[in-house]
C-alpha cells in the first residue's frame, strides 16, 4: 500500500467535498470527522476488501475506481457494481464486507474507524441524513441497472455506461453535462465486458460503432469526448430526463 499521493489538508480542500457523505457538515462537524479520518491508497488490481472480512473501518472514494463483485460456491465470479469517486465504502451496523471490493485504477480512500462513525451519525444527523440519501440514490441506480443488464442491446449497455461516467466526472467538476465535454474512461474494456456481461469482442464493436457514428470520439486509449450528449443519450434507449423510453 503505497502513501497519499493527494495534497489534501483539510476537508475543505476534499475533491469529493460537495459529493461525499460529509457533503452537509458544518465546520465542528468537519473538525470531529478529522479526528477519526486516515487515508489509504491502492494500486489497480489490489484488493481493498474481501468478502467476509472484517470492517475495521467505512469509507468514500476520494480517487479512482473499484469493482465490488461476488463469488459463487463452484468459483464463478460475478460483477454487481461499481465504486466511483465520492461513493462510499461499507455499511454501519455490518461488521463485515458481504462484497469483494478491488481497486481497478489506483484509488484513494478516505477512510473513518467505523465504531466511531456509527456513534457520529447518532449525534450529527447531517451525516445520517446524507448517508440515507446516499443509500437511497444508490438503490436507484440498482435498479436502473437491472434494466440495462436485463433488456437493452449491446450498443445500448456501452452507451449507459459511457453516459453514467460522463455524468459522474461533470458532477465532480461541478459542471453540467454539455456538448463537447471530456473524461478519461477508467475501465479498461476487459472489465466493462464483465461488467455489462459482454463479450471483449463486443465491447470493442461497439465502441467502434460508436465512434464510427460520431456519437463519441477516442484520443489514445482512454479519453472519451461526447461531441453532441443529446445523441448519446439517445443511443442508451433512455428519454432525455435519463428514465427508460416508454
Amino acid at each position: 500500500m503505497s502513501g497519499l499521493h493527494l495534497d489534501i489538508k483539510d476537508c475543505g480542500q476534499c475533491p469529493i467535498r460537495h459529493r461525499a457523505v460529509c457533503s452537509r457538515c458544518e465546520p465542528d462537524e468537519l473538525e470531529t470527522l478529522e479526528s477519526i479520518k486516515y487515508y489509504r491508497t491502492y494500486e489497480a488490481g489490489q484488493p481493498i476488501l474481501w468478502s467476509g472480512d472484517h470492517l475495521e473501518f467505512v469509507a468514500s472514494v476520494v480517487t479512482g475506481i473499484a469493482t465490488l463483485s461476488q463469488t459463487m460456491e463452484d468459483g464463478r465470479t460475478q460483477m454487481v457494481g461499481l465504486l466511483l469517486p465520492s461513493d462510499f465504502i461499507g455499511r454501519p451496523g455490518r461488521d463485515s464486507s458481504p462484497f469483494d471490493v478491488v481497486a481497478v485504477s489506483d484509488v484513494t480512500l478516505c477512510c473513518f474507524r467505523r465504531r466511531p462513525f456509527e456513534d457520529l451519525m447518532i449525534s450529527t444527523p447531517h451525516i445520517g441524513n446524507r448517508l440515507l440519501e446516499m443509500t437511497l440514490d444508490e438503490l436507484d441506480s440498482a435498479r436502473e441497472w437491472m434494466l440495462v443488464l436485463g433488456r437493452k442491446t449491446a450498443r445500448e449497455k456501452i452507451a449507459s455506461l459511457l453516459l453514467i461516467v460522463a455524468r459522474r466526472d461533470a458532477s465532480l467538476r461541478k459542471n453540467h453535462p454539455s456538448d463537447g465535454m471530456a473524461f478519461d474512461l477508467p475501465l479498461t474494456r476487459e472489465a466493462m465486458a464483465d461488467y455489462l456481461g459482454l463479450t471483449l469482442e463486443t465491447v470493442s464493436r461497439q465502441i467502434s460503432a460508436l465512434k464510427k457514428s460520431e456519437i463519441i470520439e477516442l484520443q489514445g486509449k482512454r479519453r472519451v469526448i461526447v461531441p453532441d450528449l443529446d445523441a448519446l443519450v439517445a443511443e442508451t434507449g433512455d428519454d432525455f430526463d435519463g428514465g427508460p423510453i416508454a
